[in-house]
């Protein structure tokens, strides 16, 4: 796509992060610029309109942001009119070409650990000497990187289902699965076709990085023709990574597939569980294939440490430890969350976003000492626990009558609390690890960003 858009009529859908980031870059190349959203009423310096008002004669193509289905009118009636659909990451593919041409992109998909493992990646690029960003569905946007100052050497892009159903265009020197299990259900439809999405991120790799203990991720690696490179918590065979004693090794990227290049200690992984573990595996997987010493890959893991909100303890009083897991949104994030200790205070609930609480409650049941369960479809883990567990306790905690979603009363939370200090005892943990979407309740995974 041109840089130079004077006379271009452009709509966004969406006035989010990306539908902003990319308005402010289209502006700034002389395009015209409309949103289309039916919950945000005004963007500073641009138009906002309904979706139901928007007539898309005379647009020269429409910008679609993450989240927005192929069935919405509003995008029914621009294919029927041929107005040609872009999304936020082909668009900053296409700039790239003139602003950094010599940028490498690799990306990484997943149902849950996106975020670790992309910095963890960005992480080893820096300690190798390379200038990289983590981006995409994380902090920065795809194209405020391309078109920032720093001009970044490589690009890691954590890819949702969202953003891989309209990808074209951008290509990867490699691209990771780390697992894919049931969510978003409730946009995709079918678990078949979330899986299918996220196996998307493939067709426009050169190497593959898989997670061989997932068998959803092997089965879209099986109908790939790509490099495989597999990862996983066993002993690595020739041209795969993983796990020798007390050592991460790499048998993929070393000259003779017979040897192995040690490329860190599992102590040097931050905390040691082993989904984290296997993070750093898929992320040193990732860097290997541009070329990043081991040394390198052990440097950053032994400087790393988690953002918030993923099994961060925010506070240990009295012998009792509270962690915040709200990064947890989903059941397969929750069961790595109820198994990195041996017994939980568990606060969970919110949107399930199509999943189901059966298998959640089969692996972890032994691992929570009571459940305390908010928002709409609570229920759907009340029913497991009670047919798996009827021995734990359940507490349901109401939003008082004072709490408003989005506003500064911090009611809903505080009754949270109070009922979970009221139970928890010297040596407990308390956990908030939701396996539920929070948009019910709060508007943010952030447990402070409803004020």
């Amino acid at each position: 796509m041109a840089i130079n858009l004077s006379g271009e009529s452009v709509l966004i859908l969406g006035a989010g992060v990306t539908g902003i980031a990319v308005a402010r870059s289209l502006s700034a190349k002389g395009a015209s610029i409309l949103f289309a959203d039916d919950q945000v009423e005004n963007v500073e310096g641009f138009k906002v309109s309904k979706s139901d008002q928007i007539q898309v004669d005379g647009l020269s193509f429409i910008v679609i942001s993450p989240g927005w289905k192929e069935s919405h009118p509003l995008i029914v009636k621009a294919q029927a009119a041929g107005i040609r659909l872009v999304n936020e990451i082909d668009l900053a593919w296409s700039f790239r070409a003139e602003l950094v041409p010599g940028q490498k992109w690799i990306a990484l998909t997943g149902t849950n650990g996106k975020t670790t493992t992309v910095e963890m990646a960005a992480a080893m690029l820096r300690a190798g000497g390379v200038s990289a960003i983590a981006c995409g569905n994380v902090g920065t946007t795809v194209i405020e990187s391309v078109e920032s100052p720093e001009k970044y050497e490589v690009l890691v892009l954590e890819l949702s289902s969202f953003q891989l159903h309209w990808l074209r265009e951008a290509s990867f020197v490699a691209a990771a699965i780390l697992n894919i299990a049931e969510d978003h259900l409730d946009w995709h439809g079918t678990f078949t076709e979330y899986a299918r999405v996220k196996g998307s991120i493939l067709d426009r790799a050169s190497t593959g990085v898989f997670n061989s203990s997932d068998l959803e991720v092997v089965n879209q690696a099986a109908h790939w023709q790509g490099r495989k490179v597999f990862f996983s918590l066993e002993t690595p065979a020739p041209g795969e990574i993983g796990i020798v004693e007390e050592l991460l090794v790499d048998r993929a990227f070393v000259s003779d597939p017979q040897e192995a290049a040690m490329l860190a200690e599992i102590v040097d992984v931050k905390p040691t569980v082993p989904h984290n573990v296997a993070n750093a595996l898929a992320a040193a997987g990732l860097v290997r294939a541009l070329g990043v010493s081991p040394e390198a890959v052990r440097s950053a893991l032994q400087n790393f440490s988690l953002g918030r909100h993923r099994i961060e303890e925010v506070a240990n009083i009295n012998g009792i430890s509270w962690v915040n897991d709200s990064k947890a949104t989903n059941p397969h994030a929750t069961v790595a969350s109820l198994n990195s200790a041996l017994s939980s205070i568990w606060i969970a609930g919110g949107l399930a976003k199509g999943a189901e609480m059966q298998e959640l409650i089969a692996k972890c049941k032994s691992r929570i000492k009571v459940a305390i369960l908010i928002g709409a479809d609570r229920e759907l883990i009340a029913d497991e626990l009670r047919s798996q567990a009827p021995e734990i306790e359940i507490v349901y905690v109401d939003a008082p009558g004072t709490y408003q979603r989005g506003g500064r009363d911090n009611s809903l939370m505080e009754a949270v609390v109070k009922a979970a200090a009221e139970r928890a005892k010297t040596g407990d943990r308390v956990l908030l690890a939701p396996a539920c979407a929070s948009m019910d309740q709060f508007i943010s995974y952030e447990p402070s960003a409803h004020r």
